[in-house]
């Protein structure tokens, strides 16, 4: 990784941010692929989001940012362009410059959550999934099950009108593949958890384990732990898994493809 006058900046923006473990990571990743870039953390509170962004936009050697908790949302809406999962999510937490000036918006974390299933040997293709959590990550990865050639898609969240607007828009943008879902993993190839779930040692469980068997797959969203109870008891009925750190890793991956292909 180097550090000069043609170094190009990829600002990542959070309020807070020093939480945020990810500059170290995409400025070495990016450093392999051989751009000379950095991704340096900018603690960015919502009221000062837009004029933020804007005074970044006429930097000439910024070429793009990376957008995480609180601004996701806020910043699909200063994009010129929205990639087709960004616009369903209405959400984004990458954008660049294009060469004709414009900013282009899309959105990762379903696209590193379905990466990270599949390098650990899980399989999209025709099977059946059980999604639960229908917020801003929970819409993103049910996009991308469906987008990459999952079968159908069950969704399942306490908040019964958050779970029922995600599955119209889904219904809407794939008709025939969407349906309601409960905590039982009963009959599905994939159980999905994009949830909190799991940060917390007094968290219930977000699917019931009794309903779980080694020819199914889990994937979970949370970090810390990294293997949290849902991990510990599908790896206990023999399941394959997916912790959140595949999810980190895989989005992480996204990122600099982004930025750098």
């Amino acid at each position: 990784m180097q550090l000069d006058g043609e170094t190009r900046l990829i600002p990542i923006l959070g309020d807070p941010i020093a939480q945020v473990k990810s500059p170290a990571l995409l400025s070495q990743s990016l450093a392999g692929r051989g751009v000379n870039a950095i991704v340096p953390p900018l603690h960015v509170h919502p009221a000062d989001f837009a004029a933020v962004v804007e005074g970044l936009k006429r930097i000439g050697n910024v070429d793009g940012l990376v957008i995480t908790v609180p601004h996701k949302f806020a910043a699909a809406g200063i994009c010129d362009r929205l990639s087709d999962r960004a616009a369903f999510i209405g959400a984004a937490n990458i954008l660049r410059r294009e060469a004709d000036g414009a900013w282009l918006g899309d959105h990762c974390d379903g696209q590193g959550y379905v990466a990270g299933i599949r390098a650990q040997g899980g399989q999209i293709e025709g099977r059946t999934v059980l999604l639960i959590g229908a917020g801003g990550a929970g819409s993103a990865i049910a996009y991308e099950f469906l987008d990459q050639g999952a079968a159908s898609l069950a969704v399942h969240d306490a908040d019964q009108t958050r779970r029922d607007d995600l599955i119209a828009r889904l219904t809407a943008r794939f008709p025939g593949r969407v349906g309601l879902g409960s905590a039982r993993p009963d009959g599905f190839d994939i159980i999905a958890n994009a949830t909190p779930m799991g940060m917390s040692p007094t968290d219930p469980l977000p699917a019931d384990p009794a309903g779980l068997h080694p020819a199914q797959f889990v994937a979970d969203c949370v970090t810390r732990p990294e293997v949290t109870p849902l991990i510990a008891q599908a790896r206990a009925a023999g399941c394959g898994t997916m912790t959140g750190l595949g999810m980190f890793n895989g989005v992480a991956e996204r990122m600099v493809a982004f930025f750098a292909d």
